[in-house]
Protein backbone atom coordinates (compact mmCIF):
# COMPACT_ATOMS: atom_id res chain seq x y z
CA UNK A 1 0.00 0.00 0.00
CA UNK A 2 1.46 3.03 -1.07
CA UNK A 3 1.56 6.42 0.87
CA UNK A 4 -0.72 8.32 -0.45
CA UNK A 5 -3.37 5.46 -0.19
CA UNK A 6 -2.49 4.79 3.63
CA UNK A 7 -3.28 8.83 4.09
CA UNK A 8 -6.48 8.37 2.05
CA UNK A 9 -8.00 6.14 4.29
CA UNK A 10 -7.04 7.71 7.37
CA UNK A 11 -9.62 10.11 8.82
CA UNK A 12 -9.94 13.31 8.10
CA UNK A 13 -8.65 15.68 11.95
CA UNK A 14 -10.46 18.43 12.40
CA UNK A 15 -8.84 21.65 13.12
CA UNK A 16 -8.64 22.59 16.74
CA UNK A 17 -11.35 25.10 17.79
CA UNK A 18 -9.68 28.54 18.62
CA UNK A 19 -11.28 28.05 22.06
CA UNK A 20 -8.65 30.85 24.18
CA UNK A 21 -9.30 33.45 21.67
CA UNK A 22 -13.34 32.99 21.76
CA UNK A 23 -13.29 33.06 25.95
CA UNK A 24 -10.69 36.05 25.88
CA UNK A 25 -13.56 37.70 23.16
CA UNK A 26 -15.92 36.83 26.00
CA UNK A 27 -13.40 38.58 28.47
CA UNK A 28 -13.35 41.49 27.17
CA UNK A 29 -17.24 41.72 26.52
CA UNK A 30 -17.60 41.03 29.88
CA UNK A 31 -15.56 43.37 31.32
CA UNK A 32 -16.67 46.25 28.71
CA UNK A 33 -20.40 45.65 29.73
CA UNK A 34 -19.32 45.86 33.44
CA UNK A 35 -16.94 49.09 32.87
CA UNK A 36 -20.18 50.43 31.06
CA UNK A 37 -22.60 49.80 33.48
CA UNK A 38 -20.68 51.52 36.58
CA UNK A 39 -20.30 54.14 34.22
CA UNK A 40 -23.77 55.08 33.64
CA UNK A 41 -24.16 54.25 37.71
CA UNK A 42 -21.26 56.85 38.27
CA UNK A 43 -22.50 59.33 35.39
CA UNK A 44 -26.18 59.37 36.47
CA UNK A 45 -25.86 61.58 39.30
CA UNK A 46 -23.90 63.87 37.56
CA UNK A 47 -26.95 64.09 34.73
CA UNK A 48 -29.94 64.18 37.56
CA UNK A 49 -28.04 67.28 38.86
CA UNK A 50 -28.12 69.05 35.92
CA UNK A 51 -31.28 67.69 34.69
CA UNK A 52 -32.94 69.03 37.61
CA UNK A 53 -31.14 72.76 37.20
CA UNK A 54 -33.05 73.11 34.19
CA UNK A 55 -36.08 71.71 35.23
CA UNK A 56 -39.00 73.60 36.02
CA UNK A 57 -40.49 73.70 40.13
CA UNK A 58 -43.39 71.75 38.72
CA UNK A 59 -41.75 69.50 36.65
CA UNK A 60 -39.53 68.86 39.45
CA UNK A 61 -42.87 67.73 42.14
CA UNK A 62 -44.34 65.33 39.97
CA UNK A 63 -44.39 61.73 41.19
CA UNK A 64 -43.48 60.97 37.61
CA UNK A 65 -40.04 61.77 37.41
CA UNK A 66 -39.44 63.95 34.18
CA UNK A 67 -36.27 62.22 32.88
CA UNK A 68 -35.46 65.00 30.16
CA UNK A 69 -35.46 68.51 31.09
CA UNK A 70 -37.53 70.18 28.06
CA UNK A 71 -38.52 72.44 27.91
CA UNK A 72 -35.98 73.58 30.22
CA UNK A 73 -35.19 77.11 31.77
CA UNK A 74 -32.07 79.09 32.80
CA UNK A 75 -34.22 80.55 36.18
CA UNK A 76 -32.67 78.55 38.75
CA UNK A 77 -29.19 79.51 37.30
CA UNK A 78 -29.89 83.89 37.42
CA UNK A 79 -31.40 83.19 40.98
CA UNK A 80 -28.17 81.65 41.55
CA UNK A 81 -25.98 83.60 40.27
CA UNK A 82 -27.36 86.83 42.08
CA UNK A 83 -27.73 85.24 45.43
CA UNK A 84 -26.17 86.89 48.13
CA UNK A 85 -21.95 85.96 48.73
CA UNK A 86 -21.67 84.28 45.65
CA UNK A 87 -18.98 85.84 44.03
CA UNK A 88 -17.34 86.60 47.22
CA UNK A 89 -17.64 82.72 48.54
CA UNK A 90 -16.23 81.85 45.13
CA UNK A 91 -13.03 84.26 45.56
CA UNK A 92 -12.39 83.19 49.15
CA UNK A 93 -12.15 79.33 47.72
CA UNK A 94 -9.85 80.26 45.00
CA UNK A 95 -8.15 81.99 47.52
CA UNK A 96 -7.85 79.07 50.37
CA UNK A 97 -7.48 76.23 47.51
CA UNK A 98 -4.61 78.16 45.67
CA UNK A 99 -2.87 79.13 49.01
CA UNK A 100 -3.52 75.36 50.17
CA UNK A 101 -2.52 73.61 47.40
CA UNK A 102 0.73 75.73 46.53
CA UNK A 103 2.13 75.43 50.29
CA UNK A 104 1.38 71.63 50.22
CA UNK A 105 2.50 70.93 47.38
CA UNK A 106 6.07 72.68 48.59
CA UNK A 107 6.33 71.27 51.96
CA UNK A 108 5.37 67.86 50.32
CA UNK A 109 7.63 67.78 47.63
CA UNK A 110 11.20 68.36 50.10
CA UNK A 111 9.21 66.03 52.74
CA UNK A 112 9.11 63.61 49.98
CA UNK A 113 12.16 63.87 48.97
CA UNK A 114 13.40 63.53 52.58
CA UNK A 115 11.96 60.30 53.24
CA UNK A 116 12.79 58.59 50.37
CA UNK A 117 16.06 59.55 49.67
CA UNK A 118 17.32 59.90 53.05
CA UNK A 119 17.82 57.15 56.18
CA UNK A 120 17.38 59.50 58.89
CA UNK A 121 16.22 58.38 62.70
CA UNK A 122 12.93 58.00 63.17
CA UNK A 123 12.26 57.43 59.22
CA UNK A 124 9.90 54.55 59.80
CA UNK A 125 7.89 56.08 62.82
CA UNK A 126 7.31 59.25 60.39
CA UNK A 127 5.97 57.35 57.59
CA UNK A 128 3.88 55.76 60.41
CA UNK A 129 2.50 58.83 61.68
CA UNK A 130 1.50 59.94 57.95
CA UNK A 131 -0.70 56.78 57.70
CA UNK A 132 -2.63 56.78 61.11
CA UNK A 133 -3.08 60.62 60.35
CA UNK A 134 -5.13 59.79 57.49
CA UNK A 135 -7.31 57.34 59.68
CA UNK A 136 -8.39 59.62 61.75
CA UNK A 137 -11.77 60.67 61.57
CA UNK A 138 -11.60 64.47 60.29
CA UNK A 139 -15.14 65.17 62.50
CA UNK A 140 -13.38 64.23 66.11
CA UNK A 141 -10.83 67.37 65.19
CA UNK A 142 -13.39 69.66 64.84
CA UNK A 143 -13.41 70.74 68.24
CA UNK A 144 -9.69 70.88 69.13
CA UNK A 145 -9.42 72.58 65.74
CA UNK A 146 -11.85 75.16 66.81
CA UNK A 147 -10.30 75.88 69.83
CA UNK A 148 -6.48 76.61 68.65
CA UNK A 149 -7.81 78.68 65.64
CA UNK A 150 -9.38 80.49 68.40
CA UNK A 151 -6.13 80.79 70.65
CA UNK A 152 -4.08 82.05 67.91
CA UNK A 153 -7.18 84.55 66.44
CA UNK A 154 -7.56 82.64 63.17
CA UNK A 155 -11.23 81.52 63.99
CA UNK A 156 -13.63 83.29 61.57
CA UNK A 157 -10.34 83.92 58.89
CA UNK A 158 -9.54 82.20 55.72
CA UNK A 159 -6.08 82.01 56.40
CA UNK A 160 -7.45 80.09 59.91
CA UNK A 161 -9.29 77.56 57.07
CA UNK A 162 -6.33 77.48 54.88
CA UNK A 163 -3.97 75.99 57.49
CA UNK A 164 -6.89 73.44 58.38
CA UNK A 165 -6.97 72.21 55.28
CA UNK A 166 -3.20 71.88 55.30
CA UNK A 167 -3.32 69.78 58.21
CA UNK A 168 -4.96 67.08 56.00
CA UNK A 169 -3.84 67.18 53.00
CA UNK A 170 0.00 67.36 53.74
CA UNK A 171 -0.34 63.67 54.98
CA UNK A 172 -1.99 62.58 51.92
CA UNK A 173 0.64 64.90 49.82
CA UNK A 174 3.75 63.43 51.39
CA UNK A 175 2.71 59.79 51.16
CA UNK A 176 1.73 60.02 47.52
CA UNK A 177 4.89 61.89 46.06
CA UNK A 178 6.65 59.52 48.56
CA UNK A 179 5.84 56.72 45.65
CA UNK A 180 7.20 58.63 42.65
CA UNK A 181 10.23 59.51 44.30
CA UNK A 182 10.74 56.25 46.06
CA UNK A 183 10.16 54.76 42.16
CA UNK A 184 13.16 56.70 40.39
CA UNK A 185 16.06 55.00 40.33
CA UNK A 186 19.33 57.17 42.31
CA UNK A 187 21.91 55.85 39.83
CA UNK A 188 20.46 58.24 37.60
CA UNK A 189 21.75 61.04 39.69
CA UNK A 190 24.40 59.57 40.45
CA UNK A 191 25.52 59.73 36.86
CA UNK A 192 24.64 62.76 36.20
CA UNK A 193 27.24 63.77 39.03
CA UNK A 194 29.63 61.50 37.46
CA UNK A 195 29.09 63.64 34.01
CA UNK A 196 29.89 66.73 36.37
CA UNK A 197 26.62 68.19 37.59
CA UNK A 198 26.07 68.96 41.74
CA UNK A 199 23.53 67.03 44.10
CA UNK A 200 20.87 69.62 43.20
CA UNK A 201 21.76 70.15 39.54
CA UNK A 202 21.25 66.80 38.80
CA UNK A 203 18.02 66.25 40.89
CA UNK A 204 16.60 69.22 39.38
CA UNK A 205 17.62 67.95 35.66
CA UNK A 206 17.06 64.35 36.01
CA UNK A 207 14.75 63.37 38.88
CA UNK A 208 13.00 66.73 39.19
CA UNK A 209 11.25 66.41 35.50
CA UNK A 210 10.45 62.40 35.85
CA UNK A 211 8.32 63.55 39.36
CA UNK A 212 6.24 66.62 37.25
CA UNK A 213 3.81 64.35 36.50
CA UNK A 214 3.40 62.89 40.08
CA UNK A 215 3.17 66.62 41.17
CA UNK A 216 0.70 67.47 38.98
CA UNK A 217 -1.65 64.12 39.90
CA UNK A 218 -1.03 65.05 43.64
CA UNK A 219 -2.29 68.70 43.11
CA UNK A 220 -5.28 67.28 41.20
CA UNK A 221 -6.57 65.29 44.23
CA UNK A 222 -5.86 68.03 46.75
CA UNK A 223 -7.28 70.36 44.81
CA UNK A 224 -10.83 68.36 44.21
CA UNK A 225 -10.26 67.67 48.58
CA UNK A 226 -9.86 71.26 49.58
CA UNK A 227 -12.51 72.72 47.08
CA UNK A 228 -15.09 70.08 47.78
CA UNK A 229 -14.23 70.81 51.95
CA UNK A 230 -17.68 71.41 53.74
CA UNK A 231 -16.96 70.57 57.72
CA UNK A 232 -14.47 72.59 58.65
CA UNK A 233 -15.30 75.80 56.52
CA UNK A 234 -19.12 75.83 58.13
CA UNK A 235 -17.57 75.72 61.57
CA UNK A 236 -14.91 78.00 61.49
CA UNK A 237 -16.28 81.05 59.58
CA UNK A 238 -19.32 82.65 61.01
CA UNK A 239 -19.36 85.58 58.52
CA UNK A 240 -21.24 85.00 55.48
CA UNK A 241 -18.79 86.67 53.57
CA UNK A 242 -15.93 85.12 54.17
CA UNK A 243 -17.46 81.65 54.02
CA UNK A 244 -16.61 79.32 50.99
CA UNK A 245 -18.27 78.26 47.69
CA UNK A 246 -19.44 74.96 49.64
CA UNK A 247 -20.45 76.93 52.46
CA UNK A 248 -22.71 79.19 50.12
CA UNK A 249 -24.49 76.09 48.41
CA UNK A 250 -25.54 75.04 51.49
CA UNK A 251 -27.48 77.82 52.26
CA UNK A 252 -30.24 76.48 49.88
CA UNK A 253 -31.52 74.39 52.49
CA UNK A 254 -33.68 76.01 55.01
CA UNK A 255 -35.91 75.02 57.61
CA UNK A 256 -38.66 75.44 55.40
CA UNK A 257 -37.88 73.71 52.03
CA UNK A 258 -35.04 72.92 49.76
CA UNK A 259 -34.37 74.85 46.64
CA UNK A 260 -33.14 72.16 44.75
CA UNK A 261 -33.19 74.10 41.57
CA UNK A 262 -31.15 76.99 42.35
CA UNK A 263 -29.34 74.21 44.84
CA UNK A 264 -28.67 71.87 41.68
CA UNK A 265 -27.86 74.99 39.59
CA UNK A 266 -24.99 76.48 42.29
CA UNK A 267 -23.48 72.86 42.39
CA UNK A 268 -23.29 72.56 38.75
CA UNK A 269 -21.47 76.32 38.29
CA UNK A 270 -19.11 75.25 41.01
CA UNK A 271 -18.30 72.25 39.32
CA UNK A 272 -17.04 74.18 36.27
CA UNK A 273 -14.01 74.89 37.48
CA UNK A 274 -12.73 71.41 38.18
CA UNK A 275 -13.90 70.55 34.90
CA UNK A 276 -11.73 73.20 32.84
CA UNK A 277 -8.58 72.74 35.60
CA UNK A 278 -8.64 68.76 34.66
CA UNK A 279 -9.23 69.59 30.61
CA UNK A 280 -6.25 71.57 31.26
CA UNK A 281 -3.86 69.16 32.73
CA UNK A 282 -5.72 65.90 32.16
CA UNK A 283 -2.21 64.58 29.81
CA UNK A 284 -0.46 65.55 33.18
CA UNK A 285 -2.79 64.14 34.93
CA UNK A 286 -2.87 60.51 33.47
CA UNK A 287 1.03 60.59 33.30
CA UNK A 288 1.11 60.95 36.67
CA UNK A 289 -1.17 58.30 37.53
CA UNK A 290 0.70 55.76 35.55
CA UNK A 291 4.15 57.20 36.64
CA UNK A 292 6.07 54.22 38.58
CA UNK A 293 3.83 51.60 37.72
CA UNK A 294 7.02 50.32 35.55
CA UNK A 295 10.40 50.23 37.36
CA UNK A 296 13.56 50.22 35.83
Amino acid sequence: MTTSSVRATQPLRRAPRKSGAVAGRHTKSTANAIGVVLLVVMAFPIYWAIATSFKRGVDMTKVTPKWFPFPGTLLHYRDAWHKAFFLSSLRNSAIIVGLTVVIAIAAAFLAAVAVARTNFRGRKAYIVLIIVIQMIPQTALIVPLFVVLSNFHEQNQLIGVTFTYLAFILPFAVWTLRGFVANIPKDLEDAAMIDGCSRFSAFMRVTFPLIAPGLVATAIFAFIQAWNEFTFAYVIIQDNSKETATVWLASFITQEQVDWGGLMAGATMLSIPIVILFLLVQRHFATGLTAGAVKG
